[in-house]
């Protein structure tokens, strides 16, 4: 199957979506720091070069961690307020 089939199919799969959100979950979990995972990747797409086989894979999951970042603030600010 074509490469471009093959990333289309897995923006629309669910397991393969949630697995990635699982590792920006994993890493704030850790106490990492999920906005330095995210300028980490994004360093690395913008350093790469156009023909590399893994930049449009990494796209996406610049583009899935994006969102999932968004999802974990909002729900670090409901805890918050939630406490106080």
């Amino acid at each position: 199957m074509h490469s471009t089939t093959m990333l289309w199919l897995k923006r629309w799969n669910f397991i393969e979506r949630a697995r990635l959100e699982r590792e920006l979950w994993d890493a704030f979990e850790a106490k990492q720091d999920p906005e330095a995972k995210l300028e980490q990747l994004r360093g690395w797409i913008d350093a790469a070069d156009p023909s590399e086989p893994s930049l449009a894979e990494q796209r996406f999951r610049l583009e899935v961690w994006t969102t999932t970042l968004a999802r974990i603030r909002k729900i670090e600010a409901m805890m918050t307020s939630k406490k106080q």
